[in-house]
């Protein structure tokens, strides 16, 4: 199943990036469905590496304002003890 897994890793990827260029947050799910009529194997692998990707992004978020909201206190408490 190596080469089901590459496929569906490869598809997840461009899939997202023409979300992207596209600004449309749902194109998977029609990708999913036309999968999902030729091969069930791949449909199933494909939304796993999207929910993987799209839940590492929602990570990376949440990570990136936590290191924004604690670089915005230490420049406020800097600010108050001048």
């Amino acid at each position: 199943m190596a080469g089901l897994d590459k496929l569906a890793e490869k598809l997840a990827e461009d899939t997202l990036k023409i979300q992207d260029v596209l600004n449309e947050d749902r194109i998977y799910m029609e990708v999913a469905q036309v999968l999902g009529a030729a091969s069930q194997s791949l449909e199933e692998a494909f939304l796993t590496e999207i929910r993987v990707r799209l839940a590492e992004r929602k990570a990376r978020e949440f990570l990136n304002k936590r290191l924004a909201d604690a670089k915005a206190a230490l420049e406020a408490e800097a600010q108050n003890q001048r």
